[in-house]
């Protein structure tokens, strides 16, 4: 979702962008880099910070040879002479895990994520449930996919996620809810957030009045909340919407550094975007479903203003599911299952 109320953001640093192996103070101490990725959301980003002798890395970037170039370029020149010493991953999602491995078994140091995302990972760079293969093609079948070249394409992909995470490192660091991690000397509070990741961790600094949000509060799109056939019955939109109120407390002024877009002030704001967003597209599914029962593939083009290519596909059909879910649990919309194998859903008199 392109963010229609930009004016209510701020971005302090304007259109300047970290140049490819070049790194940007945003506050002291941390570091901002850039990484590509190979999809239409074509970049990460990742920080660096000054942790006293040495230099805490959060978040990874995904395991290829274009990505690890670019860290040795950074290694090369932006650590003034001082080691990596801890990897953070807010999560497990490939962009964010991938090459942790790599990265830890090369400063001998050790990874820090979530328990609930870590051992997600370990089952996911083995087994890429969700992400493609056979069960994930019949999930997206039972909620109405029916293009055989997209299935096809859906079952190929078996091993998507291990592909960008071939390896999880053997041990961690476990972080949680309201652990505080001191980095450099200053004080950073895990947040935990769910919906879009089993347990997402962001990190707060009152200190520096800095929030890195990871993917749950993004500037211009809203975060992929998703189902998918390992937990067919979740519901990951209303546990998302509940983990956006774990950051209201904060400033108003809180400087937000997130994985996709600019860093940016407005956070107040853009969590009352993310919410009014949610709630458009939950009425415009609820009024579909008053029409006549539907399933997920049927309300794409009611959710997505816009042509999707397969990685896209693969992640509106889960959202499209998640939207239904959050109907579902909540009461106002009923599901059955037809003849044909698929996930029908129909408003509650």
């Amino acid at each position: 979702m392109a963010n229609p109320h930009e004016s209510e953001l701020h971005y302090p640093f304007g259109d300047a962008l970290p140049a490819a192996g070049e790194l940007r103070e945003v506050a002291p101490g941390v570091r901002w880099l850039r990484m590509g990725l190979p999809f239409a959301l074509d970049h990460i980003n990742l920080w660096l910070l000054d942790d006293g002798p040495g230099w805490t890395i959060v978040d990874c970037g995904i395991t290829n040879d274009a990505t690890k170039a670019a860290w040795e370029r950074i290694f090369t020149t932006a650590l003034d002479g001082k080691p990596v010493t801890r990897v953070i991953a807010t999560h497990m999602h490939p962009d964010h895990i991938g090459l942790a491995h790599w990265l830890t078994e090369r400063w001998n140091c050790l990874l820090s994520i979530s328990a609930t995302d870590y051992n997600g990972a370990r089952l996911a760079s083995h087994s890429t449930t969700g992400f493609g293969g056979e069960r994930s093609a019949a999930f997206f079948a039972s909620h109405g996919l029916s293009d055989p070249a997209a299935l096809d394409k859906v079952r190929a992909r078996s091993n998507y996620y291990a592909g960008m995470v071939p390896q999880v490192p053997p041990a961690y660091r476990r972080l949680m809810d309201g652990m505080t991690v001191e980095i450099g000397g200053r004080a950073w509070r895990c947040i935990a957030g769910y919906g879009h990741a089993p347990e997402h961790m962001a990190l707060h600094c009152e200190e520096l009045g800095l929030l890195i949000s990871g993917d749950m509060v993004l500037p211009r799109i809203s975060t992929n909340v998703s189902v998918y056939d390992l937990e067919p019955e979740s519901n990951p939109l209303q546990l998302y919407l509940d983990s956006l109120a774990r950051y209201e407390p904060l400033a108003a002024d809180t400087l937000v550094l997130p994985s996709h877009g600019k860093p940016f002030t407005g956070l107040h704001a853009r969590i009352r975007q993310l919410r009014a967003h949610h709630d458009e597209r939950l009425a415009d599914v609820m009024s579909a479903c008053r029409d006549k029962p539907c399933h997920a593939a049927e309300l794409l083009g009611v959710l997505f203003r816009r042509v999707l290519d397969l990685h896209q596909t693969t992640f509106a059909m889960g959202e499209s599911v998640a939207h239904l879910h959050a109907l579902w649990h909540g009461g106002q919309l009923a599901r059955e299952r037809g003849g044909d194998g698929i996930w029908r859903f129909r408003a509650v008199p």
